[in-house]
């Protein structure tokens, strides 16, 4: 076994604290990683804190991983030694199913390992994830991370990145198509950049006007706080895409509304209550309300040869490990721009927090 300290949650009240534990010895098939970069999802928070149920402790958090190959097993010809990669949202799947055959591994109908609070193939051994020193993943899950992304941004692209990719892709959102991204966070920051490199004109709606500067920097070519009460009527019908990344509880009927005829508003953020949904909003105009989840192996290094194509990443705000139950505090305020991303090497410092 492979010595490893990271940080953990051992239950749901304790803030992350270090942990030591074991990974498996690298397999014919694995991969040993060092890790450089772990990117903050706010999954990670409602997991460590059992905000969705079903968590399992002691839990290390983390599926945002960025790092050096470290090691590779005897029948790995992908990657090598040196060479700078990335491990998402899931380390494994059954491999057998029609969406695993379709490259479509995040929909596995199988057994889906999530890199963390989740369980190996035997299922019994559970998933560790990035806010450590080091991972064993087998070649088939692992990414390669493009020379023109700097790291610490491409770690974010491995969840929030992909998160929003797939949709607009398989949606076909591009050139002469209005996108309407609804919240500008961690999600919605990658949205604005992708939708704009997919030539779409993109509008943010946001609940104020804090980030407006900040949305026409990312890409956005409008603006509209929906604070204000003028602004859903103001946009009706114009939209052929509706992107909304807004996981507080908001009213889907106003928002389809802004669709035009055959329009599509795809949800990617999770609220804490069901949503109240009429039916004249998308049978007057044959609109369609649809979900996505992350996306296949595939799809991830397609998105971020895309990123790397058009040199951008996320915008990171990089902290030491210490810090994270603080950074943990912050992003439940939404006191981030706009992706927290912890530096590993950090890990070899005194556990302290900050004053």
């Amino acid at each position: 076994m492979i010595d490893v300290h990271g940080y953990a949650a051992l239950n749901a009240q304790s803030p992350l604290t270090p942990f030591r534990f074991s990974r498996r010895e690298v397999g014919k098939q694995d991969v040993l990683i060092k890790i450089q970069y772990c990117g903050i999802c706010h999954s990670d928070v409602h997991q460590a804190r059992d905000e969705w149920g079903g968590s399992l402790f002691p839990m290390v958090p983390g599926h945002e991983i960025v790092g050096t190959v470290e090691k590779v097993g005897a029948s790995v010809k992908q990657f090598s030694v040196g060479q700078t990669v990335g491990v998402g949202c899931f380390v494994d799947s059954c491999r057998t199913c029609q969406a695993c055959k379709k490259g479509l591994e995040q929909y596995c109908e199988g057994h889906l390992a999530f890199t963390y609070n989740g369980k190996e193939r035997d299922g019994v051994t559970p998933t560790y994830g990035g806010y450590s020193t080091k991972v064993v993943v087998d070649q088939r899950y692992i990414v390669r991370i493009p020379k023109r992304l700097r790291p610490e941004e491409a770690a974010p692209l491995l969840c929030a990145g992909i998160t929003t990719y797939s949709p607009l892709r398989h949606w076909g959102v591009g050139k002469n198509h209005r996108l309407a991204v609804v919240g500008l966070g961690g999600l919605g920051h990658m949205a604005v950049k992708i939708g704009k490199a997919l030539g779409a004109h993109v509008t943010v709606l946001s609940h104020s006007d804090k980030k407006q500067a900040d949305a026409k920097r990312l890409g956005a070519q409008a603006y509209y706080s929906t604070a204000k009460p003028e602004t859903l009527t103001q946009l009706t019908k114009r939209f052929d895409f509706i992107l909304d990344t807004v996981s507080a509880p908001h009213d889907l009927n106003a928002y389809l509304e802004l669709l035009k005829t055959d329009g599509t508003m795809i949800l990617v953020g999770v609220p804490d209550k069901p949503a109240q949904l009429g039916a004249f909003p998308l049978i007057m105009r044959r609109r369609r309300l649809v979900g996505s989840l992350i996306g296949g192996i595939q799809e991830t290094q397609e998105m971020l040869d895309f990123c790397g194509t058009h040199k951008f990443g996320a915008d990171v705000e990089v902290i030491p490990i210490q810090q994270v139950n603080a950074a943990y505090d912050r992003v439940v305020r939404g006191d981030v721009r706009y992706r927290f991303v912890i530096d590993m090497a950090s890990l070899n410092e005194p556990h302290a927090e900050p004053a």
